[in-house]
């Protein structure tokens, strides 16, 4: 039997879990109803803003820059989105990618084996972080919360602790000289030029997150589970959709992209810093709220999330371009998840009400 997001009223003319799929609306009523529309606006209104405060913001070099930035937010945005529209938080992602990066590190240094070992290690043992989010989360019936932010302490203990022990200093050897490291720069931190413009490899990595989970959320099973979840678990439960499961494959999601962010963070640098990650969590957060995803599950896109780290791009860099302090950066970044969340509210209640 083929799940669905089940028929239950959540919200005035929407069925439970917010999944546009199940409307048979007009173009316009589509488009008023689509998450990230409200990110898309506020997209353009920011790259007008810096286009007119700041005359190197246009030209090509710094479009790369504002790629890049967007990228390294946006690879982890993306599978913290899925994680939202499922009703679920995970606190633990920054340092996550710092714990991937470590594990490729030192397993790599200590074994004098291939970096590929390594990675390969990393991969083994960031999933099993992810497998644990979602255990806790399942077995305990705790919030994600806690048991997000539990791992989120545990991991920044174990960061610094294992790093010292092994390493005797707060960050990683170098693994420039060893086996195996330029094919994984290759892969992980390489840059290419299109059209005159420097791309790092993490754009691409970016694109193809973007559109697998796109793939996932609107034309698969899972993503109907996905939706299903966050809009009403036991209604979700009732007509068959896996819950357990579902939520533990969301985690391992982000455990997934994690372990791509710490080896770009790993082979782009040679070595890692113990303390890195902390903080980087809410930003993902952030950028998926901008771009659409309910606080309360359910409801957000993909694309969303990557029009949310593509504005965190733009601003970040645009401040830089218009020479201003860097020290409203988080001032601007406040507003705009508010201005955001208030105009994607207002956007839906429009698409509600006309229906």
């Amino acid at each position: 039997m083929t799940a669905t997001a089940p028929p239950v009223k959540d919200r005035p003319g929407r069925p439970a879990g917010g999944d546009e799929r199940l409307l048979h609306d007009s173009p316009l009523r589509k488009l008023l109803g689509r998450p990230e529309l409200g990110s898309v606006v506020g997209a353009l209104a920011v790259f007008l803003f810096f286009a007119f405060v700041a005359d190197s913001f246009l030209q090509l070099s710094s479009f790369g820059t504002v790629l890049y930035a967007a990228s390294t937010i946006g690879i982890m945005a993306v599978p913290v989105a899925l994680l939202m529209i499922g009703g679920e938080f995970d606190l633990s992602a920054g340092v996550m990618v710092t714990s991937s990066a470590l594990v490729s590190s030192m397993f790599s240094f200590q074994m004098t084996a291939n970096v590929w070992v390594g990675v390969l290690v990393s991969l083994l043992v960031t999933l099993a972080f992810g497998v644990f989010n979602g255990v806790m989360l399942t077995r305990t019936k705790l919030p994600s919360f806690i048991i997000t932010l539990g791992t989120f302490l545990m991991l920044t203990g174990l960061n610094l602790g294992l790093t010292k022990l092994i390493s005797d200093t707060v960050s990683t050897k170098s693994i420039g000289d060893m086996e195996g490291f330029p094919s994984a720069r290759k892969l992980f931190a390489s840059q290419l030029t299109v059209g005159g413009v420097e791309l790092k490899v993490t754009i691409l990595w970016w694109a193809g997150l973007v559109a697998v989970a796109t793939w996932i959320l609107l034309r698969t099973r899972f993503g109907n589970w996905i939706f299903a979840v966050g809009g009403n678990v036991d209604a979700a439960r009732a007509v068959g959709v896996p819950v357990l499961k579902t939520k533990i494959a969301l985690y391992m999601g982000v455990a997934f992209c994690a372990w791509i962010a710490g080896q770009h963070l790993l082979f782009s640098f040679d070595v890692v810093q113990s303390g890195e990650g902390v903080g980087n969590e809410l930003i993902y957060i952030i950028a998926a709220v901008i771009g659409g995803c309910l606080i309360t599950g359910g409801y957000g896109s993909a694309i969303g999330s990557a029009v949310g780290a593509f504005i965190f791009g733009m601003t970040s860099k645009g401040i830089v371009y218009a020479e201003w302090n860097p020290d409203w950066f988080k001032f601007f970044l406040g507003a705009m998840l508010l201005l955001a969340t208030l105009l994607n509210a207002w956007v839906r209640k429009r698409a509600e009400a006309t229906r």
